[in-house]
């Protein structure tokens, strides 16, 4: 039964951070935000995983790099929106004037 429970727990975390970044769409911020919990719900996931394998840690400590690399590059990409355009939102954006 714990067994199941671990598995299961993250794979619902996974589900709703998807609903919430497919259903949000007004605000890059939401966005943004949505994709670092799908991040770390992936990473409690591979965690346990690694764990039921009795595996290194060193895998996982490698994708906690580069999902901070992550975050950091959707945050300058949100300050540099904000600074040209004045606000987050998706409809006041149009990639064909970059």
């Amino acid at each position: 039964m714990l067994m199941i429970l671990n598995w299961l727990f993250p794979s619902i975390l996974f589900m709703m951070g998807v609903f919430v970044f497919v259903s949000n769409r007004k605000h890059l911020l939401s966005m943004l935000l949505s994709l670092e919990y799908i991040v770390l719900s992936l990473f409690l996931l591979l965690f346990l995983y690694l764990n039921l394998i009795n595996y290194e840690n060193f895998f996982s400590m490698m994708f906690l790099i580069f999902s901070v690399c992550e975050g950091v590059l959707g945050l300058s990409i949100l300050v540099s929106m904000i600074r040209t355009h004045g606000n987050d939102y998706f409809q006041s954006f149009n990639i064909l004037e970059c």
